[in-house]
């Protein structure tokens, strides 16, 4: 099951004791895949369809529990260009639709066939029934990429309005949601590691927060070595290509002046740079007589490097 999977899994099984946030939650998966619709007999019907199943499992049990209303989830196979089942429950009695309405503050949308809208923001006044609407909307048409990957978090919404809706919802706790449109839907998303965690908490999602709690900090970890390890080489390199070139330039010198013909402080440098091309500048300064510190090592050998380019500018001159 990918992480996405069991996120999801994990909000199924937490259904809120509380009525009002119950039906917040109910509100968040009317908006996703309810609709208003007649049937061949031309009587209203309030119909959920959907191919998760832990939703309509959800469904089922919020419908008993906060609205008293048994029904039935209907089975069916999808078309032959989908793989899986889709799930569907259906609302027939007038009564029944009206107190789903009324207690979820939904209203159907007639210019787009019937479906359904929060219409009323009291029912997510407060800020658990807030977080229940936020579970119910990632339940019904979210998804997470795999953080050990990357971090992304996105709801799809149907349209314009229910994706700033939720955006509004989202940014209330202070987190970073974004909306872009893609194809015919519009994507709120989240993509910082931290905020991403911020979401678990708000959905109540408690072992996939720490699950992903885990992987960022084996993955920081990681990055931190990386750096440390990629800095290291870099410094390693940066010393090994010095002591390469102030040895050649040591070595023209010798060639060309002779060592023995410098002051004493660089010629005592330029023996034990040649006798130990790979010390540092701190281990070289230790060495010399008396003991010199690294920016005193350092100014000697920027000396011998100008009497070296002196040569080879000259030499260049004589061809």
């Amino acid at each position: 099951m990918s992480f996405s999977g069991m996120v999801k899994e994990e909000l199924s099984k937490n259904i809120s004791l509380a009525h009002h946030c119950q039906r917040a939650e109910l509100a968040a998966f009317f908006s996703a895949f309810g609709k208003i619709s007649r049937d061949a007999a031309g009587d209203l019907q309030l119909v959920i369809h959907t191919e998760n199943e832990p939703v309509i499992r959800k469904c089922f049990t919020i419908l008993r529990k906060s609205f008293s209303i048994d029904t039935d989830i209907q089975i069916r196979d999808n078309s032959p260009s989908k793989k899986g089942k889709a799930y569907q429950i259906e609302i027939r009695q007038p009564e029944q639709i009206e107190q789903l309405l009324q207690g979820t503050k939904m209203e159907a949308d007639e210019t787009d066939g019937g479906t359904l809208y929060l219409s009323n923001l009291i029912l997510v006044q407060k800020s658990c029934c807030k977080r229940a609407f936020i579970r119910g909307a990632f339940l019904s048409s979210g998804s997470m990429s795999d953080p050990s990957k990357g971090y992304h978090f996105e709801i799809v919404c149907p349209d314009e309005g229910k994706a700033v809706q939720l955006q509004e919802m989202i940014c209330s706790f202070h987190i970073n949601a974004k909306i872009v449109r893609r194809k015919k839907a519009y994507v709120v998303y989240v993509k910082e590691g931290a905020q991403i965690v911020d979401m678990m908490a708000i959905m109540e999602a408690n072992v996939s927060l720490m699950n992903l709690e885990n992987i960022r900090i084996i993955k920081e970890v990681r990055n931190t070595i990386n750096r440390k390890v990629n800095c290291d080489t870099a410094n390693i390199n940066k010393t090994v290509n010095a002591a390469c070139k102030q040895k050649e330039d040591i070595e023209l010198i010798d060639r060309k002046i002779g060592i023995q013909n410098l002051n004493e402080g660089l010629a005592e440098l330029a023996e034990l740079r040649l006798q130990n091309p790979e010390a540092t500048l701190k281990e070289l300064g230790m060495m010399l007589s008396p003991q010199v510190g690294k920016s005193g090592v350092n100014h000697r050998l920027r000396k011998l490097s100008m009497i070296a380019e002196e040569l080879r500018e000259n030499e260049e001159e004589l061809l």
